[in-house]
């Protein structure tokens, strides 16, 4: 495994306690709310959040993926439990794929397509940089705003929120 890739394991744990204690917040009397008609519900959002490592890690084992055959209506959760543990599972697998990796494996080419079309090809370490972390931590702020929506305490993610403040 190169330093490149222990560092983004470091990151992914470091990012799930943030991620796992946004998620542990959330209302389950409210997972079928939505701030917009065009917006996902709560809980597919937080469900999204928590599919996100073991999805990706997935899908990096391929050399490829094909987005006219992915599925992009997102899940409704049954529970926040469900959640949790999807987190959990999802992020062992992500450690799990990523640990794996060697050099070559890293710095293998990967391809998203849209059938014969061409979308990107970078390398698989890029794609994890890109799609797990950077997409995850997108929709773990888009998760930030839902809740102060519904008058959820935020807790720290960076520095300080409106509501904690460790530096104080």
């Amino acid at each position: 495994m190169t330093d490149s890739i222990q560092g983004m394991i470091r990151e992914l744990e470091q990012e799930a306690v943030s991620t796992r204690r946004l998620l542990s917040l959330i209302p389950e009397e409210k997972l079928n709310w939505a701030p917009h008609p065009k917006s996902m519900s709560l809980g597919q959002l937080a469900f999204h959040v928590a599919s996100l490592p073991g999805g990706v890690a997935n899908m990096l084992l391929m050399d490829g993926f094909d987005a006219l055959k992915a599925k992009f209506d997102p899940s409704h959760p049954e529970s926040k439990e469900q959640i949790l543990s999807t987190l959990e599972t999802g992020l062992e697998r992500a450690k799990q794929v990523l640990g794996d990796w060697d050099h070559q494996k890293a710095t293998s080419p990967w391809r998203l397509s849209k059938g014969e079309d061409e979308v990107f090809t970078m390398p698989r370490s890029g794609v994890a940089r890109t799609v797990l972390l950077n997409h995850w931590y997108h929709h773990r702020g888009q998760l930030t705003v839902y809740l102060r929506l519904l008058d959820v305490p935020l807790p720290v993610t960076y520095g300080r929120s409106a509501d904690e403040n460790p530096f104080a």
